[in-house]
């Protein structure tokens, strides 16, 4: 794949919803972003995976991408591109929009494919929904974001993040004043630590078993980024939410290296 040049380039709408960004994420919290993405890859073709916290991840990720220097197209529930004024937005801006539980889900991994291949950097969400394991940990990824990049064969920088969830409810709207107000009195710390690129290119795209085993790879790297984010709360997190669920039926085990 051509790596020269990016002929897309993010609209001044997103490069203004990434100032924006920054300044809610420190009103409400401090945010304090490590790792890098090299200078090389910031234009893409790149893909951006990330853990899956809050209902506030992706205000969290546009403003730390913003301190990383890139500009990445996000991919997205449908239910935001429906919403007034936010999906024209969200479809102004290019993000990628995902009907998750529909057929259309493929047209996303398509339109996804095309924007890599044109050189853009893609942001998801390798588990596919916030995750659910008890003690906040990665889950077990869709096979998607393993499908895409073994496709185009752009590199996958994990993206661990942590802190997210002390700022916006699992449920909200439901309780979103709230939150915005203990998060003002409290000020939470929010850490996105930009990883290594995840070692895929031994995996060929179509072999049998190959996008499971990317997916293991990219959610163990996640795993392995978000320890040190986390050190006082190894099992289970500190600050737990009434309302979220627990779901372990997707708790992903970090497979020990071959």
């Amino acid at each position: 794949m051509d790596t020269a040049r990016s002929p897309w380039q993010p609209p001044l709408i997103w490069r203004a919803a990434q100032l924006l960004a920054r300044v809610v994420v420190a009103l409400l919290a401090r945010l304090e972003v490590t790792g890098s993405v090299p200078a090389q890859l910031r234009r893409g073709p790149l893909i951006l995976a990330a853990n899956h916290i809050s209902p506030f991840d992706p205000v969290v990720m546009a403003a730390a991408c913003r301190a990383a220097g890139v500009a990445p197209r996000i991919m997205a529930t449908g239910g935001l591109f429906r919403a007034p004024v936010v999906g024209a937005a969200m479809r102004r801006a290019g993000h990628i929009r995902v009907e998750r539980g529909t057929n259309a889900v493929h047209q996303a991994l398509d339109d996804a494919a095309a924007a890599v291949a044109g050189g853009s950097v893609i942001l998801v969400y390798p588990e596919g929904r916030i995750g659910l394991d008890p003690g906040m940990w990665p889950e077990r990824g869709k096979t998607g974001t393993a499908r895409l990049a073994l496709a185009c064969g752009a590199p996958v920088i994990p993206v661990a993040q942590w802190g997210a969830h002390e700022v916006l409810p699992y449920r909200a709207p439901k309780g979103l004043l709230r939150g915005i107000a203990r998060s003002v009195l409290r000020r939470p710390v929010i850490r996105v630590h930009f990883g290594r690129p995840v070692e895929l290119t031994d995996l060929a795209h179509g072999v049998p078993g190959a996008a499971r085993r990317a997916t293991d790879r990219i959610i163990d790297a996640l795993t392995d980024e978000l320890v040190p984010l986390r050190p006082d709360e190894p099992d289970r997190p500190r600050y737990v939410d009434p309302g979220r669920p627990a779901d372990t039926s997707r708790s992903h085990r970090r497979r020990p290296p071959a």
